[in-house]
């Protein structure tokens, strides 16, 4: 990394891959309960061994189909939702997350009212709480409650600053710090919702660690 700094490095990727997965869906993300519930069915598909671009091409698909909150999800037929994720090309996993969408939304129906805030709220502000809450929604694991607090921090700041296991591995890769509050530092006032983001993209793409670094010497 001669002549660079790992500041030029940090504002060439936010330059290259700063951008939040949640924008790259079309979620306009606030902190109300449809796009919340938006999030969550993104942070699932993205959850599983598929490509991040089909993933997202799968919740824009269901959001197309109208399924943009936990009623009109669970209203949805099976086949609804197998056709949706399928025309977003999510077709390795699409029977068994249809149902699991299906379960996850008559969960979020009864026990939230289709309003995450009220996890939220039950959570009282605590990150493990909410992670934990997370997971007792069909198909969302460990990771997927990571991808859901990495791009929530953007809405709900007690989650701030949010950089899972992915996120350092992308900071591993480009020999920036290993802590959040250090990574901030090396930005603009950067929000850590985006930088997490841009760090998980350099964690999953093989060539982006060399992009970068060509960005920051340029």
């Amino acid at each position: 990394m001669a002549g660079t700094t790992r500041r030029d490095v940090m504002h060439a990727l936010l330059d290259t891959c700063g951008h939040t997965y949640a924008q790259d869906a079309g979620i306009r993300l606030k902190n109300t309960p449809q796009p919340l519930w938006q999030l969550l069915v993104l942070a699932d598909l993205l959850s599983a061994r598929i490509s991040a671009n089909i993933a997202v091409a799968a919740a824009k698909e269901l959001s197309a189909a109208g399924m943009r909150d936990p009623r009109r999800m669970a209203d949805a037929t099976w086949q609804e939702r197998v056709d949706a994720l399928g025309r977003g090309g999510y077709r390795r996993y699409d029977e068994r997350t249809a149902r699991q969408l299906g379960d996850g939304a008559r969960l979020a129906q009864q026990r939230y009212g289709g309003d995450l805030r009220e996890l939220r709220e039950e959570a009282d502000g605590d990150v493990d709480a909410m992670r934990t809450a997370l997971q007792e929604f069909p198909g969302v694991g460990p990771a997927g409650a990571d991808i859901f607090l990495r791009e929530a921090q953007a809405v709900w700041p007690e989650a701030a600053p949010y950089f899972d296991g992915k996120a350092m591995q992308g900071a591993r890769a480009l020999d920036l710090p290993a802590k959040p509050g250090a990574l901030l530092e090396l930005t603009d006032d950067a929000e850590p919702a985006v930088v997490a983001a841009a760090l998980v993209r350099v964690a999953l793409d093989k060539k982006a660690p060399e992009a970068v670094r060509e960005a920051a010497h340029a």
